[in-house]
């Protein structure tokens, strides 16, 4: 059974967070070139958990974040960045994005666990817990913050406390960030692969504006 307990303090999430096997919250922005390069064959392959796809499945470029729930740079891009990305990229057919989980602490393990609980709107739990983020990651009770912010998607404590509880589920979750970790050297997030290439950092409006349009035309 996973080791969540539902009186999960402050200072544990962020002991926790400090001694987290598998890395730390990338610098602020992201490198203005790529830092490495994975096939998007190699990206694409067999995970523990299905790929949630945003966008059209042919689209040329795909972009695939790897993030943790309780990573500042990672509510900042989703909440300042990805609108304007799914605006001008995503929903005009250019661009498929595909968020993958990577928690750097149990905390944010818990989260994402509660949002693949939502099914086809885990996305959409996402981005609420991403901007509600201060109101549960960083407060004494995060697990009670949690329950608060997801009961506006009419989730019950019995079903939140069933699903912290699912073996499975957290095995699974746990499978995605290690592959990543492994497979393709991430060792902190946000962590982007825009058609196989790297990008570690949060990623600025601009800068992924000008990648983006760059790709299009080569």
């Amino acid at each position: 059974m996973p080791s969540f307990d539902l009186r999960f303090s402050r200072r544990a999430a962020l002991a926790a967070a400090a001694l987290a096997v598998f890395g730390l919250t990338a610098p602020a922005f992201a490198e203005k070139a790529p830092s490495g390069k994975i096939p998007v064959e190699e990206l694409m392959g067999p995970n523990a958990l299905p790929d949630i796809v945003e966008g059209k499945a042919d689209a040329p470029i795909t972009i695939v974040e790897y993030a943790s729930m309780t990573c500042s740079h990672c509510a900042a891009f989703h909440k300042d960045v990805y609108p304007t990305l799914k605006k001008n990229f995503i929903d005009t057919g250019k661009v498929k994005f595909i968020l993958r989980e990577f928690p750097l602490d149990p905390l944010a393990t818990a989260a994402f666990m509660l949002a693949r609980n939502a099914g086809d709107k885990r996305d959409a739990v996402v981005d609420l817990l991403f901007a509600q983020q201060k109101n549960w990651a960083f407060v004494d009770k995060p697990l009670d913050g949690l329950a608060g912010v997801l009961k506006q998607t009419g989730l019950g404590q019995e079903k939140f406390e069933a699903t912290l509880k699912d073996q499975q589920l957290y095995e699974n979750v746990s499978k995605v960030r290690d592959r990543a970790a492994e497979k393709f050297g991430i060792n902190s997030t946000p962590t982007f692969f825009i058609n196989g290439d790297k990008y570690s950092g949060e990623i600025s409006e601009a800068d992924l504006e000008r990648i983006l349009t760059e790709k299009t035309k080569s």
